[in-house]
């Protein structure tokens, strides 16, 4: 007996289809193509500072370059996408829900942000290329064409994580009536985790010379922490619907650091910039991750049960944060200046830049200069505490904003 069933509605073709609609559950591709850019912007610029202490000389299409361009292309070309479709199909179903801007364009406030963000990051490659060849090697971090390519990687990864946000925000007071709601709802938060924690990984690296080993016993390290840390993670535990949301997060960040460097140091590398004190023959670690997610947790059981005044809770979230930090971070990095235990794979601390003299006699010791008298350092550890309370609560503020982030 012959089968009547058309050919284009096999069984096989619409289980095909089922499982194309299952694993997006519902949530538009850009989304996760952004998040993906966002995690090709962070392990590109850790294997290009990986690639700076172990090879020295890049150049404009230098392999990491490649990755952070890749993650450039793939969020403009997304979001670009979504911003005209959304315009030039008047009956598309977000449209309505959307941001106008020039008046002409309809987009998400996401896909703006990665549009705008990739933009500048394309614009700082050959403005970067043309900075080396006018005035030679970088002697800093944030020179102009790195300024612009660091504020470009940053939209994008704000792009991504409010692009979750606005999806994740529909949820809030609707009534997951079935399995698919249920499950697309769990897939935004988890999304929202993965975004937060990639865009705290760039902030950590961006502001990590002010808080290496070698300063964890100094309150710069401390200040440091209590100046960016607080405002970003209330900010996004305010914001997110995960149980635990600020562990997850932390979680995110320590992985996304330590994949790479743990990855990376497998593979050859040799110095090709003089002058090589440490000749070297493989990838040197970056570094090993704040331990952020002591603190993190925390701060997430504290948020969960004060629901009071949010200065209160502000000044709470500070000395919680602060002082947690100070009894994991001190002891720890002492482990990892110090002690011979650290020196390996895991721990990465027998990392060491190839212009660097591996026979330096503080190269696993605390320089002096940079140890403080106890009453100064608590000093400047209690002012690092009210900067923390400020953070937080300009964290809160900024949180209970994205709570309201729908387009």
């Amino acid at each position: 007996m012959e089968s009547t069933i058309p050919s284009s509605f096999s069984p096989s073709t619409e289980a095909v289809r089922a499982r194309s609609i299952d694993w997006r559950l519902g949530i538009p591709t850009y989304v996760y193509a952004v998040v993906f850019a966002s995690l090709c912007i962070v392990w590109g610029l850790l294997w290009d500072i990986m690639w700076h202490i172990s090879i020295g000389r890049d150049g404009l299409f230098a392999p990491p370059h490649l990755v952070m361009y890749v993650g450039a292309v793939v969020s403009g070309l997304f979001s670009g996408y979504q911003i005209l479709s959304m315009t030039f199909r008047k009956n598309h179903p977000e449209r309505a829900g959307s941001v106008r801007f020039w008046g002409i364009f309809y987009g998400s406030l996401g896909a703006l942000y990665c549009v705008w963000g990739a933009m500048a990051m394309l614009t700082s490659a050959p403005f970067d290329d043309w900075w080396h060849n006018t005035y030679g090697l970088d002697v800093q971090i944030l020179t102009p064409p790195h300024t612009v390519l660091v504020l470009g990687m940053m939209m994008v990864q704000f792009g991504a994580m409010i692009g979750v946000l606005a999806l994740q925000n529909r949820t809030r007071s609707q009534t997951l009536a079935n399995d698919l709601d249920q499950r697309r709802a769990s897939r935004l938060k988890l999304l929202f985790g993965i975004a937060a924690g990639l865009l705290l990984t760039v902030l950590y690296v961006l502001l990590s010379e002010n808080m290496g080993k070698w300063l964890m016993h100094n309150s710069l390290c401390y200040t440091t922490a209590a100046i960016a840390f607080p405002v970003y993670l209330l900010a996004v535990g305010r914001a997110s619907l995960l149980k635990n949301p600020l562990t997850v997060i932390t979680f995110v960040y320590m992985v996304t650091l330590l994949i790479p460097n743990w990855s990376l140091p497998l593979f050859p590398a040799t110095p090709k910039l003089g002058p090589v004190y440490n000749p070297i023959t493989t990838y040197q670690a970056f570094s090993f991750p704040l331990l952020l997610i002591v603190p993190a947790f925390a701060l997430d059981q504290l948020m969960k049960r004060y629901k009071g005044n949010d200065w209160i809770l502000a000044g709470l979230a500070a000395v919680v944060f602060m002082v947690l930090f100070l009894a994991v971070q001190w002891p720890f990095g002492e482990f990892l200046h110090t002690s011979p235990y650290a020196r390996n794979w895991f721990f990465l601390s027998n990392a060491w830049s190839y212009d660097s003299s591996p026979d330096w006699k503080y190269r696993y010791k605390f320089h002096p200069s940079l140890l403080e008298p106890p009453a100064v350092f608590f000093k400047n550890f209690g002012f690092a505490i009210l900067y923390a309370a400020i953070s937080a609560r300009i964290g809160l503020w900024w949180g209970n904003w994205m709570k309201r982030v729908v387009r």
